[in-house]
């Protein structure tokens, strides 16, 4: 049985990169939601 986890570099940034992230309003919150509370990485 292999692990349930089988990650991949660009279906991870398409869904929660950074450019993802702006594209959208409530995304843009999510960033600015990170800056405020100080986060080193605001998205992955």
């Amino acid at each position: 049985m292999k692990q349930t986890y089988q990650p991949k570099k660009k279906q991870r940034k398409k869904v929660h990169g950074f450019r993802a992230r702006m594209k959208t309003l409530s995304g843009r919150k999510v960033i600015k939601r990170r800056r405020n509370k100080g986060k080193k990485e605001l998205s992955r």
